[in-house]
């Protein structure tokens, strides 16, 4: 009798490395991931989107940041 054996694709360790990489694009990893009961996915897609937003936003605010901070250089040196 042979057990069955996870695939790497379902192991916990290949979700964080595939939310680094691809971010929310890997919850249909999750959702078809058999070890993980209803409630859990749920859990994880909530955590995941809220990580996702907040991620999304500080780099926005970074561009602004970064646009803003040349745009200062640029009118210097101008004058």
């Amino acid at each position: 009798m042979t057990e069955k054996k996870e695939k790497w694709y379902f192991k916990s360790w290949s979700l964080i490395v595939s939310f680094l990489f691809v971010g929310p694009f890997m919850l249909p990893l999750v959702w078809i991931n058999p070890g993980f009961s209803r409630k859990k996915k749920a859990v994880i897609t909530a955590v995941i989107l809220v990580l996702s937003g907040l991620l999304t936003a500080a780099s926005l605010r970074s561009l602004k940041y970064l646009d803003s901070y040349y745009r200062m250089i640029q009118q210097d040196e101008i004058y």
